[in-house]
C-alpha cells in the first residue's frame, strides 16, 4: 500500500510578494510552514498575518 501527503481542504494563504521580497523569516516567499505542515502568512512581512485565527501557534 502506498502513502502519500494527504491534500488540505484549504487553499494554502497569498501573501504580498512585495512585501515578502527582503525577508530573512521567509525568505522571499510570504509564507511560513508549520510544524504540522500547514501554511501560514509570515509575521515579518505580513501585515494580516496576525489577525488569521491560525496564527496562535506556540513557540512561533
Amino acid at each position: 500500500m502506498a502513502y502519500g501527503a494527504h491534500r488540505s481542504p484549504l487553499l494554502p494563504p497569498r501573501p504580498d510578494l512585495t512585501l515578502a521580497r527582503d525577508c530573512e523569516q521567509c525568505l522571499g516567499w510570504g509564507t511560513v510552514v508549520t510544524r504540522d505542515g500547514d501554511h501560514e502568512l509570515c509575521r515579518g512581512c505580513q501585515p494580516g498575518a496576525l489577525d488569521e485565527e491560525g496564527c496562535s501557534g506556540p513557540g512561533l
